[in-house]
């Protein structure tokens, strides 16, 4: 891939309306499928709005009835909102085409965004996105911290369901409970082997729009933000050239190479955007 054109669609007051973004992700998808434009990477706050990606099941989306958006991305549900940085790549693949390994390019160019930031993240296997890690389980009680005498989590419930079970249980307390939390969903789709959709990157969002919902599908951890865990204000205006370097570097790097045999489906999981 070659350099990536920056196009800062709007944010705060300017926030940009999702379907406007989606009719514009498709606008842009056309010109750079034609050639017409170089790869291109649009980034933008959106007002308040749960999306839904194409594995959502029922039971993960709002018990109240709240409008949720059903998009042709990859993964499940997830929220998108003021205070976190959103970005949609629309880029031509090398080829061959690798979803994988762009999910792992977008989670990288993360990774070394908040690490200059001053916050450790990762990868979990088998789970897109950039992730701060909790404590193991058997430590957690030992940490102080919100107090779960009984967590139905721990003997495996699947049944278990965090919009029911109170605020203690909330994907957005998460960090009190010491537990693994996203900062970064991922969810994106190929079609003629150019991308759409991309990444959400909580900087300082109201994390409780998260209790509404089964975030991305996961049941056993929760969500954080790089406001939370470096314990200081982080503004979207600071994030944002930080995050613009770090993709320009990560995409620059991407070549064409073979699909290894035991290489991962390519169908990422969600925000698992797959925000989700």
């Amino acid at each position: 891939m070659g350099d990536v054109q920056f196009v800062r669609l709007g944010f705060g007051a300017d926030a940009v309306e999702y379907q406007r973004a989606w009719e514009e992700q498709r606008r842009v998808h056309a010109a750079r499928f034609a050639d017409e434009i170089p790869d291109t990477c649009l980034l933008l706050e959106h007002p308040p709005v749960f999306t839904a990606g194409r594995r959502t099941e029922e039971s993960e989306r709002p018990l109240d009835g709240t409008p949720v958006i059903d998009v042709d991305r990859g993964g499940k549900i997830t929220w998108h909102g003021p205070g976190q940085l959103v970005g949609y790549p629309i880029l031509k693949l090398p080829r061959p085409v690798d979803v994988v390994a762009h999910v792992r390019r977008l989670e990288e160019a993360l990774i070394r965004a908040c690490a200059e930031l001053g916050l450790a993240t990762t990868r979990i296997e088998g789970r897109s996105g950039v992730w701060v890690l909790g404590a193991p389980k058997e430590e957690r009680a030992a940490l102080g911290g919100l107090s779960l005498d009984l967590d139905p989590r721990l003997g495996g419930d699947d049944e278990f369901d965090p919009r029911l079970a109170g605020p203690q249980y909330a994907p957005s307390n998460a960090g009190q409970r010491h537990e693994d939390r996203k900062l970064a969903a991922i969810g994106i789709r190929v079609a003629k082997g150019v991308t759409m959709h991309g990444f959400s990157l909580n900087v300082n969002p109201d994390n409780t729009w998260f209790d509404r919902i089964v975030p991305c599908g996961i049941r056993d951890a929760g969500v954080a933000s790089l406001a939370q865990e470096l314990g200081r204000e982080v503004t979207v205006e600071e994030v944002l050239p930080v995050v613009e370097r770090h993709l320009a570097e990560v995409l620059s790097e991407a070549v064409p190479l073979p699909r290894r045999p035991e290489a991962e489906p390519a169908a990422p999981s969600a925000g698992e955007p797959a925000t989700a």
